[in-house]
């Protein structure tokens, strides 16, 4: 019989993502689509070619605290769970979310699949107390916010 070794777990800060006063407070899909421009894309690990799941973590205030690249999926797709989307926000002690993922298609508009594990997440927000305050779909050129369009209420 093997022995288990259970392990003692630390957060730790992967880079400064350093933001303009001006883009401090993210509550409009703009908002968040500025940051995904300037951090999202950047981190080493993004790949435009596929769909990228990204949730930023704000404050009571809707400041940014960070975010955490969840999942990369397929060219058309990627599997998201609460338990993934939610445990930075736990442990980070965030009072909401914006959830964000890209189309490589270039094409932001959302899918039946986009438009239930929103509304899946927003329950599970619910239950944990955290808002979940958009979901935006990046494009190309421009983006899609499912609470504009009715999902995330």
């Amino acid at each position: 019989m093997r022995a288990c070794n259970p392990k003692e777990f630390k957060v730790v800060a992967l880079r400064e993502c350093p933001l303009p006063e001006s883009m401090l407070v993210c509550e409009k899909p703009e908002d968040a689509a500025a940051y995904w421009r300037l951090h999202v894309i950047t981190n080493p690990y993004f790949n435009p070619e596929c769909e990228c799941f990204v949730v930023l973590l704000l404050n009571t205030r809707h400041r940014v605290k960070g975010h955490q690249l969840v999942t990369i999926g397929t060219m058309d797709s990627t599997v998201v769970h609460p338990r993934e989307v939610f445990r930075a926000a736990v442990i980070s002690s965030t009072s909401a979310v914006i959830l964000m993922h890209n189309h490589p298609s270039g094409d932001p508009t959302p899918s039946d699949a986009d438009i239930k594990v929103t509304r899946d997440l927003v329950r599970a927000g619910q239950v944990m107390q955290i808002e979940v305050l958009d979901h935006v779909i990046m494009g190309h050129s421009t983006q899609s916010s499912l609470r504009e369009l009715g999902y995330c209420a």
